[in-house]
């Protein structure tokens, strides 16, 4: 079941009431053997990618993070890897991160406004 419905935050809860976990997982490409140290014509093809895929994600200047389950995710990994090669690059480094919490549900962005409030809270 890879690709879920991108902007349907009430979507996590729903997963994690039927059962299904819910992880994070931030993913950067590097590919090497281009000729340039340009990459955003990479990146710009893994953001299509999880677009026609229906994949919620939020790109950041270091990788993007997309979430869904730990098992979905990681098969997404192997694909958005393979991207660049076919587009021309000889070579692909890969970064993972994945956090695969079980004891809540969550999405895309809760960690970032815990912080901001707790900053706010401490005005």
């Amino acid at each position: 079941m890879v690709g879920y419905p991108v902007r349907d935050y009430g979507l996590c809860a729903i997963l994690c009431k039927r059962g299904i976990i819910v992880a994070l997982m931030q993913i950067t490409i590097i590919p090497l053997g281009t000729g340039s140290t340009s990459v955003g014509a990479y990146v710009a093809d893994v953001q299509r990618l999880l677009e026609d895929r229906g994949v919620e994600f939020v790109l950041n200047d270091m990788g993007t993070v997309i979430y869904g389950t730990a098992a979905d995710l990681l098969r997404l990994a192997a694909e958005i890897h393979e991207q660049p090669f076919a587009a021309g690059a000889r070579r692909v480094v890969t970064q993972i991160v994945l956090d695969d919490r079980r004891d809540m549900d969550r999405h895309v962005g809760d960690k970032c406004r815990a912080v901001r409030q707790r900053l706010e809270n401490e005005d």
